[in-house]
């Protein structure tokens, strides 16, 4: 993927003839929009990090590689349209289809809810579209699942080895400090690949970042066994962290 220098050197030209464009996400008609971005998430990462514990669907026993985190409707200028109606309807039978792509039923949820009501589509006809893109773009038989640990500078040259037509424009690997956290790739409203609109650059500043299948959490999770002979009185216990729906902010 082309550079972040690169990126932002083209955003600030742009804003010499422009209005300041909001980078996050704004209000729009379902269906108009650029391109969608499929973001692939890599599991080992999200489940050391997500920051209300493990997705019970996503972290359990199978361990997963690559998986859909969503398909989301991008604009060109780098913003993109979020929570475009009320829909809050998702079949059953949807989400048994987009379990194996997408194992999280509360990921599910929110993705449909903040992206997939912007598609245009109806919550089956967007999940279908999910799945396809997800059928389209062939993870890299060497990091499919949990492994070899992978420099993350090698990571868009497979994924391009592995998609003939999918060139360094059109994908872009994301870290969390020094691990690999998720891959995307953009494609058309056919699901081709196609160059990335704005904003949409490789975010790995650590040289030495990498995929790997051990990934240290943000922070050491406290024991939920309590000591059998404190020293001293425990002190009171903090309020329960609300469950994890397996929603990741975007």
């Amino acid at each position: 993927m082309r550079s972040a220098a690169a990126a932002i050197l083209s955003v600030l030209v742009a804003g010499l003839f422009t209005p300041s464009p909001s980078w996050a996400q704004r209000r729009a008609e379902p269906g108009t929009f650029d391109y969608y971005i499929l973001s692939l998430s890599w599991t080992p990462t999200y489940c050391a990090r997500d920051k209300n514990g493990p997705d019970p669907d996503q972290c359990g026993d199978r361990k997963y590689g690559f998986v859909v985190h969503g398909l989301w409707p991008q604009y060109n200028d780098g913003s993109y349209p979020a929570t475009c109606t009320r829909d809050r309807n998702l079949p059953k039978t949807v989400v048994d289809q987009t379990m194996p792509v997408m194992p999280s039923v509360g990921l599910m949820m929110h993705e449909w809810r903040k992206h997939g009501t912007c598609s245009g589509l109806t919550a089956t006809d967007y999940f279908a579209k999910l799945r396809a893109a997800a059928a389209k773009v062939a993870i890299p038989e060497t990091i499919r699942t949990p492994g070899p640990t992978v420099p993350a500078t090698q990571v868009e040259r497979l994924f391009l080895d592995a998609n003939p037509g999918l060139t360094a424009e059109g994908v872009a690997v994301i870290c969390s400090r020094r691990d690999v956290s998720e891959v995307r790739v953009c494609l058309n409203k056919d699901l081709g690949f196609v160059t990335c609109g704005q904003k949409v650059v490789d975010r790995c500043r650590d040289r030495d970042a990498a995929l790997s299948a051990d990934v240290a959490p943000s922070q050491p999770r406290r024991s939920m066994t309590p000591p059998a002979t404190p020293v001293l009185p425990p002190a009171p216990a903090p309020a329960p962290a609300p469950a994890s729906v397996g929603a990741p902010l975007r």
